[in-house]
């Protein structure tokens, strides 16, 4: 991720420009302190752990059922744990990696962070990736290493990051590292050079070569992206042990608007997913996670609307934004899947009144978070749309039923040998000819995952005989009666090394799949509909030749299938249509003569100023909102701002306004050579000396006609929040982040950003500002 700290420059709209900043380069104030002693909480952790990082495990119990979660979930050993990835090890635990940012004010950075949990209630802290030692030895001094992806294949752990200065050419060129360990916590060994080397810019500098995310295709060949908002995400093949870049990469964005990108394989199609905005800007981050998806893992990549992710007009369909709790800017996130299917995002987000670990201007606070996500229409959904939770949430799914303890599962199984395994996974189960569980798996849906060395052929058998998924013969095949569905493994996929196998039924549809480690990659999936599908209650048998370990069976979590609920407009309550002169319900902060009402319309030629910062010269035309606690403001913009150049910052739209350093601006803006629809918020962050920042959320897609809407209601504190909703259509609504003020806002239009010397301006046209019921 590219980190700006403290504040956004004046006359800027939102996303990180190419002008002021260079990705990649630290802007911590901290950098260049001596690291002291952590604190003793961290120790005491590490101390706690010394034998699981030297590789050892322990076999426990399936977890309670039952836990539940509360974000943030890193808080007991760490105030900021953020970019997390996370991945479940051949011990049973799930082990999350951090960017090298310090876990709490005034500690070390740190190169790059560990910790472990079993069942997501409780999690231990496991020290650094890399030392000073251990550390590439082609990092240039004082180089930071971001944003961890982590994979298993090859029968070894492989991770990726971010090296943001390499010794090549000091000053700042980022390129992608990779390091291999023989268990989850290392230790890591890095290797001599980068994975994907700096790429110049043409003009003295690098573009971003920041934020890896690898996958695993169906086409059998591994995939790493890469990239942010200085030259967009891209795309290219790695050789099969995944340590080397080969051929050449395809930009699977455009720059300007994505970062911190991960790809899942969902039901014939790789999604896209990455953040959007600043990461970084405190109690005004408005980072968000958005989503294209494509039936190649090169894209195009494009979202529920038809707009794709390299288009100037830029695509994205919402996987998390903020929604007026606590939680502001989440993103730089990772997928797992639990024991019963459900998919959960791994995420970091800030507290919006806790924001900074050192105090004012210093990192930002960003711990861990984690939430369910809904597959609702077939796209991503966090908590089916409804956002970040606050509350206490069910932790997701680790273990197994039917007696079966998953890090040693012959003990719950009848005709299974247990076999010792090795000192990182544990006890296995090896199963030669048949075996089954000694309890009977409950009818309906249900779902069979475990780490598996395959024999030639091996089939899971559920329902009695109703379902069986099979590998074999270079193939997964799902059978149910006279039905099969098939899928062909690469050709060089190696039985012999672990591989979680997973088979699902839920509902009346049956998948059985293949991968690396259950992190959404894929060798092989065969899925199969079968109406009227009910799964009897039985035991699970197995037939042929696997060695198992990590074995769960569970009921399939319930399917989320509709989107939470958005605001909706009711009667009319005011507004006026621009039919006359502006009437005593309107009113001005700096009036601009060149705003005229004629022919139904407001038309407003963008001004030559700004109010983020200092620039606080625009002017603002405010109507008085209707009573009441609840109710939702709407116009209707028409803004040419073209597409494919630069026009900076022109934008238009609505704003809600305390006073010039603390308000919510909603607006179709040009940065750079995006058009993009953003909800932008500015607060005093210094007392002081009135020191500012401004950060922004984007919502939606772009165009030259844009519908806008900003819904009010009071949340359970009695803070005012202003949820912001955009169509391109009038009829069809985008809802998205929320910002929260201190006192009911004025509410009003603005139309300025118009920097370029156009002349004449562009002209904003606004068809009218109405209040209606929000329902």
């Amino acid at each position: 991720m590219l980190r700006i700290e403290p504040s956004a420059p004046a006359h800027r709209a939102t996303a990180p420009s190419t002008s002021s900043l260079r990705p990649g380069v630290p802007q911590h104030p901290l950098e260049r302190r001596p690291l002291p002693v952590p604190p003793k909480r961290l120790l005491a952790a590490a101390v706690a752990v010394a034998t699981v990082a030297a590789g050892t495990s322990a076999a426990t119990a399936a977890p309670d059922p039952g836990v539940k979660t509360t974000n943030a979930i890193s808080s007991s050993f760490a105030d900021t744990f953020a970019d997390p990835a996370i991945i479940q090890g051949r011990d049973g635990y799930w082990y999350a990696y951090a960017t090298s940012d310090p876990l709490v004010s005034n500690g070390p950075f740190g190169l790059m962070h560990m910790a472990r949990t079993k069942d997501f209630g409780s999690w231990e802290y496991l020290g650094t990736v890399f030392n000073e030692q251990t550390k590439p030895a082609w990092a240039a001094p004082g180089s930071f290493f971001w944003a961890p992806d982590i994979r298993y294949f090859g029968g070894r752990y492989v991770m990726y990051f971010t090296v943001t200065d390499t010794a090549a050419n000091p000053g700042g060129d980022p390129a992608i590292g990779v390091a291999t360990a023989p268990t989850p916590s290392g230790p890591w060994t890095a290797t001599d050079g980068p994975v994907v080397t700096p790429k110049p810019d043409g003009n003295g500098g690098y573009f971003g070569t920041i934020d890896p995310a690898m996958l695993t295709a169906a086409d059998g060949k591994r995939y790493m992206y890469y990239g942010g908002f200085y030259g967009g995400i891209s795309v290219t093949e790695l050789t099969p042990d995944g340590l080397h870049a080969v051929g050449e990469p395809t930009q699977v964005t455009i720059g300007d608007r994505y970062e911190g990108s991960y790809v899942v394989y969902r039901d014939g199609w790789y999604y896209l997913t990455a953040s959007a905005m600043n990461c970084c800007a405190g109690p005004t981050t408005g980072y968000s996670v958005f989503a294209g998806r494509s039936r190649s893992p090169k894209g195009p990549f494009v979202d529920a609307d038809g707009a794709a992710l390299t288009d100037s007009r830029v695509g994205g369909t919402t996987v998390i934004t903020q929604n007026g709790n606590k939680w502001i800017g989440p993103g730089h996130h990772a997928f797992i899947t639990d024991a019963a299917g459900q998919d959960h995002i791994v995420y970091h987000a800030i507290d919006r009144n806790n924001a900074w670990l050192t105090d004012p201007f210093g990192i930002n606070r960003r711990p861990m978070l984690i939430d369910r996500i809904d597959w609702i229409d077939g796209w991503p959904r966090t908590r089916a749309g409804a956002g970040p939770s606050e509350g206490p949430v069910p932790a997701p799914t680790t273990g197994s039923g039917l007696g079966i303890n998953s890090t040693d599962p012959a003990g719950g199984l009848q005709l299974a040998a247990r076999r010792p395994g090795d000192a990182l996974g544990g006890p296995t189960a090896a199963i030669s000819g048949a075996a089954q569980t000694r309890r009977s798996a409950p009818a309906g849906s249900l779902r069979v995952e475990a780490d598996v060395k395959l024999g030639s052929s091996f089939s899971t058998v559920l329902g009695g005989n109703q379902v069986v998924a099979s590998v074999a013969r270079g193939k997964v095949t799902v059978t149910v009666g006279r039905r099969t569905a098939s899928a062909v493994l690469p050709a060089d996929f190696d039985r012999t090394q672990w591989n979680k196998l997973s088979v699902q039924v839920s509902g009346s549809t049956v998948t059985a799949r293949l991968d690396d480690a259950g992190l959404a990659e894929v060798y092989a999936e065969a899925r199969l509909d079968v109406p009227g599908l009910k799964l009897k209650a039985a035991p699970v048998r197995w037939i042929g030749s696997a060695e198992v370990d990590n074995l769960t069976v569970r009921p399939v979590a319930k399917p989320v299938q509709r989107l939470a609920a958005v605001p909706q407009t009711g009667k009319l309550l005011a507004g006026d249509d621009f039919n006359g002169a502006l009437g005593a319900n309107w009113s001005w902060v700096r009036p601009d003569a060149a705003a005229v009402v004629a022919d139904g319309k407001l038309s407003w030629p963008l001004q030559n100023a700004d109010l983020v910062g200092g620039g606080n010269n625009a002017g603002l035309l405010f109507h008085t909102p209707p009573a009441g606690d609840k109710w939702i403001a709407e116009t209707k913009l028409h803004l040419d701002t073209g597409a494919g150049d630069i026009r900076n910052y022109q934008q238009a739209g609505m704003i809600a306004y305390l006073n010039d350093s603390d308000f919510a601006r909603l607006g179709n803006v040009s940065i750079w050579k995006t058009r993009q629809t953003e909800y932008g918020r500015e607060l005093v962050v210094r007392p002081s000396d009135g020191a500012t920042n401004y950060g922004a959320a984007a919502i939606g897609c772009s165009a030259p006609t844009q519908w806008m809407r900003l819904a009010y209601h009071k949340n359970a504190a009695g803070e005012h929040v202003y949820q912001a909703g955009t169509s391109v259509d009038g009829k069809h609504w985008t809802w998205g982040a929320a910002w929260v003020l201190s006192a009911p806002a004025k509410l009003g239009l603005y139309a300025h950003g118009e920097f370029t010397g156009a002349n004449p301006a562009p002209i904003a046209t606004f068809d009218y500002l109405k209040f209606y019921e929000s329902r």
